[in-house]
């Protein structure tokens, strides 16, 4: 059961809309950095190996095999340490998975204020920025110094003086985005460890428990 929430929170987070617009971009020969997916194809392969798992211990345990019992802590054991691993690398890497998609996003807009930018895709991507985190420009300064590319780049609404003050500009919503995705990811990676430890220990007292009985 574990296994398929964590499999289940992973496909999730793999498909959500908002992601998967802004990561899948490309802009020109340049793909939008997809750093951040990592940590879900580990939670993926977590899951998915938890349910298989899962279902090797209660067989072991209605069978009362010790050897099958053995092979649930082993897996376990290596789980827990690829886990320990990810959320390492996931610690180290959180900050620069939302500056590698910041760059991503200036270049994009720097190529959409281009006079020959009709011959790229910067403005299709910027775009695509805009819309799906209901943002406008990387400044809120030269958001309302220069009106004419928000009309043009901007999704359409009351562009007021008091409307480009109070929106959140691109930098700080995609800081938002990937700082909840991350929170939820290290959250379901607490969760599984904390299940894992309980798993281990008691799948040990378990096949103790047996071995000691069949002595009698």
């Amino acid at each position: 059961l574990a296994g398929g929430i964590i499999l289940g929170v992973a496909l999730w987070l793999r498909h959500d809309s908002q992601t998967t617009n802004i990561l899948y971009l490309q802009l020109g020969d340049k793909q939008a950095p997809s750093t951040f997916y990592v940590g879900i194809y580990i939670l993926i392969a977590v899951g998915a190996v938890m349910m298989f798992v899962g279902f090797l211990g209660c067989y072991g345990a209605i069978q009362e095999s010790q050897c099958l019992l053995g092979t649930f802590f082993t897996c376990l054991v290596i789980l827990f340490a690829c886990e320990v691993a990810a959320g390492i690398w996931g610690f180290v890497n959180k900050d620069q998975i939302a500056k590698d998609v910041k760059q991503f996003y200036d270049q994009a807009f720097q190529q959409a204020l281009m006079a020959e930018s009709e011959t790229n895709n910067g403005k299709t991507v910027v775009k695509t920025f805009h819309e799906t985190l209901d943002c406008c420009g990387p400044d809120n300064g030269l958001r309302i110094a220069t009106p004419l590319w928000r009309e043009q780049l901007c999704p359409k609404k009351d562009f007021s003086l008091k409307t480009a003050f109070e929106s959140s500009n691109c930098h700080k919503k995609i800081d938002e985005l990937f700082s909840g995705k991350l929170y939820l990811i290290g959250i379901a990676a607490i969760v599984v460890a904390v299940i894992m430890i309980f798993e281990m220990i008691l799948s040990m007292v378990l096949c103790c428990g047996i071995r000691n009985s069949s002595v009698y």
